[in-house]
């Protein structure tokens, strides 16, 4: 119930957001990753609740715990307070922003996003502010301001590189949600409308990750142009888009990719801070 891979990569992102402001490890750091990753399973668990009823519609997801029969809704909801207790006294020792940041996340992934997706398939771009927000939490974890320009741009990016990452997951999972009663992209759209809005959100997400080294927080001129390779990769990939071909596999290979640099992205940065201490 807790989405292992989805509250594991929150807590990467606060991890990165941490390491950004300083990469000394500190007690601050160990506890801003534990609360993080306890509130991002709490909101997990409660996401489990909101949604069971759907979740036995769906083949995907018609074996979690709750739909299954293997735990009740009442357990599952004694999960999800003592997870979010527990995440919430440990961040609280770290400070109060960090806390409030963490609480509005669990808000706007569990009271906004999750009800606003039964209503409009384009929910996932308000949707995309809980993206945006763990990286945050790090950086006030680690002592800094929450409106400094270095976090606004990493937090614009993540809220930027959500979009697409969430449109593609429902893009190749659409069979399923159409099945379970959700609105659908396919309905708005047509595939080669889809697919051109696909890359345009790709192409938004590169410009989103290259603005991230005018903020100064990069330190070595030689990150510029590995995040413009990195960039150049995945836009001429995307570009797969504006092609007729197998749209159902483009869309897979895309979700992919567009993670896969994520992960660069903050590789590059994590390296290029750790690097600037020797």
């Amino acid at each position: 119930m807790s989405k292992l891979k989805i509250t594991s990569f929150v807590t990467l992102t606060t991890l990165f957001g941490y390491i950004c402001f300083t990469p000394k490890l500190t007690v601050a750091l160990l506890s801003a990753v534990v609360g993080t990753l306890l509130l991002a399973a709490g909101a997990s668990v409660i996401n489990h609740i909101q949604e069971y009823k759907i979740d036995a519609l769906m083949t995907r997801t018609k074996n979690r715990p709750i739909p299954s029969g293997k735990i009740t809704v009442t357990s599952a909801g004694i999960i999800s307070v003592i997870l979010i207790a527990f995440g919430s006294l440990i961040l609280l020792s770290i400070g109060l922003v960090p806390l409030i940041l963490g609480l509005l996340n669990i808000f706007w992934y569990n009271i906004i996003y999750t009800p606003l997706k039964k209503i409009s398939p384009i929910a996932i771009i308000p949707g995309s502010m809980v993206g945006a927000i763990p990286p945050a939490i790090g950086w006030t974890s680690a002592g800094g301001y929450l409106f400094d320009p270095q976090i606004l741009v990493i937090s614009f990016f993540f809220f930027i590189w959500q979009i697409p990452h969430f449109w593609l997951l429902l893009l190749f999972l659409g069979k399923e949600y159409e099945q379970a009663g959700y609105p659908t992209l396919t309905k708005l759209f047509d595939i080669k409308q889809l697919s051109r809005i696909t890359f345009v959100w790709i192409t938004a997400t590169v410009v989103a990750s290259l603005l991230i080294p005018f903020f100064g927080i990069v330190k070595n001129h030689l990150v510029y142009f590995i995040l413009l390779f990195a960039g150049v990769w995945l836009t001429w990939n995307a570009s797969k888009f504006l092609i007729d071909r197998d749209q159902k596999m483009n869309f897979t290979f895309a979700f992919r990719e567009i993670n896969l640099f994520a992960l660069i992205v903050m590789l590059i940065i994590t390296f290029d801070q750790i690097l600037f201490l020797f």
